[in-house]
């Protein structure tokens, strides 16, 4: 039989084996061959957009080859949301049980609904999973090849799946691996549920998080600077996937606005989002802004809204989605799109039986709009999301980069992802770095993300405990709020300047088609951008001379930020470096916050150095 991983090029090799003796594998696990893997679509659970792949994409053909060079027993693997992590799982999967490595699977996933995915993905190629597995049945039956469970269920009782581990020759499938790390118990666990485990395949499609807490099974080493990182076996991330057409490109629609709220102290505070402030103030104006009972919110999904409309006219069943912080706001949000649209949303407010039922329902079906507390972030597919509006508080790079991971799943060639974003110098820099790939860090460095941390907002939404507090005389309060259009944010790049809701200038970027190349997406956003300053200069110079404004401060660092990104793109094509890559080494080398916190002084200064650098 031919072998994965062999040192002759081209594509990888399987055949159909014949079933193996009792004594070479368990005697509860049906056979299997690795025909159905092959035929299994490299993006399940949609088919490949055409001219992304044939059988197998180029990353999972690369990821089998790497590993049965060597067969390890833990290996790592970080590809992009939507690039098929699922696909390269299930065929190393069948491949190993054919090749008689392996008699069992256990698939550990975050969440109910993902254990339900896993189970309909494998019984596409053959595999018969367990999704329904409680900690309280016995193991057993010849119908299933193995079980899926969560984190959660296995850190309940840790033994009995150390025995399950045991009792035949297992490959844990590790989904989304860094949950691993989400408390100390939950480590503990699965390395003493999984450590007896014959194969062990981690998965990833965010090898980074916030804490410092060590992934089971997962090898750390020093870096440059003597941080211990994270170490993928294989690694295929956004930039890559980006330019073999396997994701989306996603263009992030900015909104700012003036934020009034009370404090606890019964302070009324006045903030535009946006601006440079502290944390605190920068935390509360974010809170006020994601208020239901303000204007931003309908604003921005009103323009949400349209840029769905838009998306639909070549993308006929595109569907959106709003992230929402909690229950009570994501029911507020609902209610606000039913009064914009006409139509009810889909909600979904936890992590059971009915809310999977619902987003399965709104995956197979054409309504615009599905309203969700933080469960649909991660791992869940939903493959015609094409808007979203990101009205959470979660502000960790790791949530944020598994939200976006949400809409970039490639159909076809040419489809667009827009995300509407509040205009925060945090969320800013995540979006401006959506190509800067990260390992997970167990130590801190001073120089590690100084960004806004969820605790401060978490702090800030915490209401106050009645039984402690009772003699407070004030309670936070958010007064009033109102959005404005703030920018684009594209492939580093920055365009468009602060307009009016429902102006033309606003309409100019919310209006562009669903269907274009990077190039083009990147084109469009400079035309349209040339094209709104020609009317503001218009605009002035019909003004009498004594009524004319000055420029604004802001007007200059526009101008300075879409210079400097100008630079980067044209310095990206010289080097090949990501863009996110050459801002990082300019922040490095002139110091100085992210671009959209940066001074005049500051963007002049990385604008020399480029252009020393260019000549």
């Amino acid at each position: 039989m031919d072998r994965i991983g062999n040192c002759q090029s081209g594509p990888v090799k399987s055949h159909q084996v014949n079933t193996p003796h009792a004594t070479d594998r368990a005697p509860f696990a049906p056979t299997v061959g690795t025909f159905a893997a092959e035929h299994l679509s490299p993006a399940y659970p949609e088919r490949a957009a055409r001219g992304t792949a044939d059988k197998l994409r180029a990353w999972q053909a690369e990821a089998l080859d790497s590993y049965f060079a060597s067969e390890p027993r833990d290996f790592l693997a970080a590809a992009t949301p939507g690039a098929g992590k699922t696909t390269f799982a299930l065929r190393l999967a069948a491949e190993l049980i054919a090749r008689r490595v392996v008699d069992r699977i256990t698939v550990v996933a975050p969440t109910e609904h993902l254990k339900r995915q896993w189970a309909d993905a494998a019984h596409r190629v053959g595999i018969r999973l367990n999704p329904s597995f409680k900690n309280g049945h016995a193991f057993g039956g010849r119908r299933y090849h193995g079980i899926a469970v969560t984190y959660a269920q296995v850190a309940i009782k840790a033994s009995l799946h150390r025995e399950i581990t045991e009792s035949a020759r297992t490959l844990v499938i590790l989904d989304e691996v860094h949950h691993g790390g989400d408390a100390l118990s939950w480590g503990d666990a699965i390395r003493e549920a999984f450590g007896p485990a014959t194969r062990r395949l981690s998965l990833t499609g965010t090898p980074f998080r916030s804490d410092t807490a060590p992934i089971p099974f997962v090898t750390y080493a020093p870096d440059n600077k003597g941080v211990r990182t994270s170490v993928t076996d294989y690694n295929y991330g956004y930039g890559r996937a980006l330019s073999d057409g396997v994701v989306r490109p996603v263009i992030f629609m900015a909104y700012a606005g003036k934020m009034r709220w009370r404090t606890r102290m019964g302070d009324e505070m006045e903030a535009r989002l946006g601006e440079g402030d502290t944390k605190d103030v920068t935390s509360q104006a974010w809170r006020t802004a994601l208020d239901p009972g303000g204007e931003w919110i309908p604003s921005v999904l009103t323009a949400a809204n349209r840029r769905l409309s838009e998306v639909r006219h070549s993308v006929p069943d595109a569907g959106g989605l709003v992230i929402a912080t909690d229950q009570a706001a994501a029911r507020a949000y609902a209610a606000i799109l039913e009064s914009i649209t006409g139509e009810k949303p889909t909600l979904v407010l936890s992590d059971e039986k009915e809310s999977s039922e619902r987003i399965e329902s709104f995956s197979a079906g054409s309504d615009r709009w599905i309203v969700a507390v933080r469960m649909v972030s991660e791992g869940v597919d939903v493959p015609r999301l094409a808007v979203g509006v990101y009205a959470t508080s979660a502000s960790t790079p790791l949530y944020f980069a598994q939200a976006v991971g949400r809409f970039v799943r490639t159909r076809r060639r040419g489809e667009t992802a827009s995300i509407f974003i509040p205009s925060v110098p945090h969320l800013m820099t995540l979006a401006g770095a959506l190509e800067l790939e990260r390992d997970h860090a167990l130590d801190k460095s001073d120089s590690v993300d100084d960004l806004l941390d969820d605790s401060t907002l978490d702090k800030e939404n915490r209401e106050e405990s009645g039984s402690d507090e009772l003699h407070d005389e004030f309670i936070w309060q958010a007064l009033e709020s109102d959005a404005n259009f703030d920018k684009v944010l594209f492939d580093g790049g920055e365009f468009g300047f602060a307009a009016e809701v429902g102006s033309d200038e606003e309409l100019d970027f919310i209006g562009i088609p669903g269907i274009l190349e990077p190039d083009q997406v990147r084109e469009l956003l400079r035309q349209r951008q040339a094209r709104q300053s020609r009317r503001s200069i218009d605009r002035q110079r019909a003004l009498p001379p004594e009524e004319r404004e000055p420029p604004a401060l802001y007007r200059t660092l526009k101008e300075q930020r879409s210079l400097l990104n100008s630079l980067v793109g044209i310095r990206s094509k010289q080097t090949g470096e990501a863009h996110g890559l050459i801002h990082a080494e300019l922040r490095r080398v002139c110091g100085g916050p992210a671009v959209a916190s940066a001074t005049v002084t500051q963007l002049q200064a990385r604008i020399d150095r480029l252009r020393k650098q260019m000549k």
